[in-house]
């Protein structure tokens, strides 16, 4: 039987059911993270990745959208390790913390409604290829802006503009979409960050180009300066990522995924990249922490 955080206690997941009347499902507006923790086989250790800076972004997330629940960030850290261990657990996971407007009204605004939190556990190896590399294609569709609906938001409605962009590739028989601001830079994939390198030297969008404050994003730029190499935060134009050496998409989902072709264009000579693969083999160890360095990125559950 598996157990879902639902309004205030771990119930049975046949109990953790909402009304087809509930606001935040017909608006969108709900806001949700998406959390890791690895399991190493031979320690027989659960490992909790960024439990509480990504409830801290949650908390940020609900601010924006006027919410507020009676968990605190130190709470729902420990709800969620109790969860995980209440499922008894054993295998790599994706944590799934969803904030909406429970009530059973019809309006779409922001005030006068009660939110509540769930939280549910499924198993997530790969969410896209992190060995042999992806094949993108830049969208047509446009990334939303700051003004419309923040990028820096993990809400709900916004990732109807992930969704056209996702399926738009699929049909175009790649694996991923890069998408571009309403300025034409580089912004991010669909539901990724993105990072470039040049002359080994890595460029990733600044959080001004409509991107989510990846949590990921921010332990790669630790680890590559860790590594000696240079990051700069700046506007990328689309065909840098042709003359690119290396491209990766990184996120709590993608972990870090090397791109391998954009626009039916080789990035560098067709295989996952030396500064990529090197960057990803420091941030696998770190999830499952075997490096000291890092051990603060992870709790023990």
């Amino acid at each position: 039987m598996e157990y879902i955080y639902f309004e205030g206690k771990l119930v049975p997941e046949n109990e953790a059911k909402i009304s087809i009347k509930t606001n935040s499902f017909h608006y969108g507006t709900a806001v949700f993270e998406g959390i890791r923790a690895y399991y190493d086989h031979e320690k027989d250790k659960m490992y909790g990745l960024f439990f509480k800076e990504h409830y801290q972004r949650l908390f940020q997330n609900m601010k924006v959208l006027n919410m507020k629940i009676d968990e605190s960030i130190d709470q729902l850290v420990d709800i969620t390790k109790e969860l995980i261990r209440k499922n008894n657990i054993k295998n790599d996971i994706y944590i799934r913390p969803i904030v909406y407007f429970c009530d059973l009204k019809i309006s779409p605004k922001l005030i006068g409604y009660n939110a509540k939190i769930a939280i549910y556990t499924y198993p997530l190896g790969d969410y896209i290829d992190i060995n042999q590399g992806v094949k993108a294609v830049v969208s047509s569709w446009k990334r939303l802006n700051d003004n419309m609906i923040p990028p820096r938001l993990k809400v709900a409605g916004a990732y109807v503009n992930s969704a056209f962009s996702k399926t738009e590739a699929i049909l175009a028989g790649a694996d991923e979409a890069i998408v571009l601001n309403e300025k034409g830079f580089v912004s991010e994939g669909s539901a990724e960050n993105i990072f470039i390198v040049r002359n080994e030297k890595l460029i990733t969008p600044p959080v001004s180009d409509d991107i989510l404050e990846g949590i990921t994003r921010w332990a790669v730029i630790q680890i590559a300066k860790d590594l000696g190499y240079k990051v700069e935060e700046r506007h990328i134009a689309r065909t840098e990522l042709y003359v690119a050496d290396e491209v990766f998409f990184c996120g709590t989902g993608a972990q870090v995924s090397p791109v391998v072709e954009i626009d039916h264009r080789s990035v560098g000579d067709g295989k996952p990249g030396k500064i990529t693969k090197e960057i990803q083999n420091v941030y696998f160890k770190a999830v499952k922490g075997k490096i000291e360095k890092y051990k603060n990125w992870i709790i023990e559950i």
